[in-house]
């Protein structure tokens, strides 16, 4: 494994902040589901190890939809979603690489079709192991 970087990043206002650990050329996933679509969320999925959250625990609001196991975290001063626990990995996080202070190096985009989200979850399953 290449070696892991630690990028901060946080919400739009800067209540919430937090640090992930990962390499510096990343493999994303951009998704065409309803809600990453509509929110423009380019996915790093990496293990909860590698993410801290630094502040703003009480600034966090949760949404969850469909079988409720996804917990979409928010700012509920600015309403930016900087990361959220996944159903594909719920012993992951998710974080919006648009919500990074600085972005990894190489990063390649991969297109995901969460519109056929069961068809295709298990494509994500690898992503949260260590």
């Amino acid at each position: 494994m290449s070696e892991l970087l630690t990028y901060t990043g946080g919400c739009h206002c800067g209540e919430v902040r937090f640090s992930v650990q990962a390499p510096n050329a990343v493999e994303l996933e951009r998704c065409n589901c309803s809600i990453c679509s509509k929110g423009g969320y380019l996915h790093l999925i990496v293990p909860a190890s590698r993410f801290s959250l630094l502040k703003g625990e009480e600034r966090l609001s949760c949404y969850t939809f469909n079988s409720g196991v996804a917990k979409h975290y928010f700012c509920s001063h600015c309403g930016i979603k900087p990361y959220y626990i996944p159903r594909s990995n719920p012993d992951g996080v998710d974080v919006n690489v648009n919500c990074l202070d600085k972005k990894p190096e190489y990063v390649t985009i991969v297109e995901f079709d969460g519109d056929d989200w069961e068809a295709n979850a298990h494509k994500l399953a690898h992503k949260s192991k260590e």
